[in-house]
């Protein structure tokens, strides 16, 4: 019944390859051995840390990766060389932003169960201060140009505060709660999930100056900007997609399936790559091809890792992987760009 054709030499090679590929999501250069393009290099192990981890912050100077424990309801501060525990902050509500401010030598936590911004010594972890913003306070970035700290919060809106005097300076409202968030030149560019849409603020006035829908997507939590080639990057949840924006006007360029549970993503703009964070159990490397961007590689991570931090200043990407169980411990998988 069935004819037999005769397949071409070294056919059976390729197929091999491309279910290695397909089922271990690499690039096809990984499966003839070549270093894959991010690298597990090392695991810090966080003991008596219980249920979700969120997001991180770095002190490049200083080797210090600060830890938001929102299920422990603590702060860790690890140091990167020896990988020991500096400090913990406990007796926090949800603590779920975090940034380092280097010409203070400060750390900003800001939690969601109580709506507070609280500031520390990093050092010592010393508190030395703290804002309540009435609710759910939750992403948190700083300004290069003014030094500012900005804070999602509530149910829809951006707070601008000064560090030296721990005063809110500036509120710029949103139709919903704010998830992730990029600052450039004076503006923000907002995730907002509940209104189905990304928002452009002046954070100097609180104004809006534009806002985009999402269309066809849904739950965008995670935002990334390319200022130099004037791109954001959204990751959305439903369905699990990277869509690539023009920063002027929020016109989609592209879009690509990506891997699960997103909940952060970064520019790596020395190799022209982005990095998606998932929940699923994956990091989805995408580098740039001409105008957009294709999918490189499929790094498996942890189940339920889906935050994280690339730094930069120390080259590395890391994934906050939360306890499995009782015989696995919450970590933080600190994974080597490469080459």
């Amino acid at each position: 019944m069935f004819g037999v054709t005769r397949l071409p030499a070294g056919f059976g090679r390729i197929v091999a390859a491309a279910l290695l590929t397909a089922l271990c999501g690499c690039g096809a250069s990984s499966a003839y051995g070549q270093t894959p393009a991010l690298v597990l290099e090392r695991t810090i192990v966080l003991k008596d840390v219980a249920g979700r981890i969120d997001h991180l912050a770095v002190d490049a100077a200083h080797g210090r990766l600060f830890v938001a424990e929102l299920g422990n309801g603590s702060v860790e501060a690890v140091d990167l060389k020896s990988g020991a525990v500096l400090g913990r902050i406990a007796g926090l509500h949800e603590p779920q932003g975090l940034a380092y401010l280097p010409a203070q030598d400060e750390l900003v936590v800001a939690s969601g169960g109580d709506g507070s911004v609280r500031f520390f010594r990093a050092a010592d972890l010393a508190p030395i201060g703290s804002i309540g913003l009435g609710g759910d306070a939750d992403n948190v970035r700083v300004d290069a140009e003014t030094g500012h700290v900005v804070v999602g919060f509530g149910s829809g809106a951006l707070a601008v505060i000064d560090p030296t005097t721990r005063k809110v300076i500036v509120k710029a409202a949103l139709p919903a709660h704010p998830e992730g968030f990029q600052l450039e030149g004076g503006r923000a560019y907002v995730n907002v999930p509940g209104a189905r849409s990304i928002h452009l603020l002046d954070v100097t006035t609180g104004r809006q100056l534009a806002a985009w829908s999402n269309g066809w997507l849904n739950s965008n939590y995670s935002l990334a900007l390319d200022p130099q080639a004037a791109l954001i990057a959204v990751v959305y949840r439903l369905p699990p997609t990277l869509a690539i924006l023009d920063v002027a006007t929020g016109a989609r360029r592209q879009t690509a399936a990506t891997c699960a549970d997103a909940d952060d993503v970064f520019f790596d703009h020395k190799r022209r790559r982005i990095y998606v964070i998932c929940g699923s159990g994956a990091v989805d490397l995408f580098e740039a091809a001409g105008r957009s961007y294709a999918r490189l590689a499929r790094i498996p991570s942890r189940n339920g890792a889906r935050t994280g931090l690339f730094a930069p200043q120390l080259d590395r990407l890391f994934v906050a992987a939360r306890a499995a169980g009782g015989n696995r411990d919450a970590a933080i998988l600190i994974f080597r760009p490469a080459p």
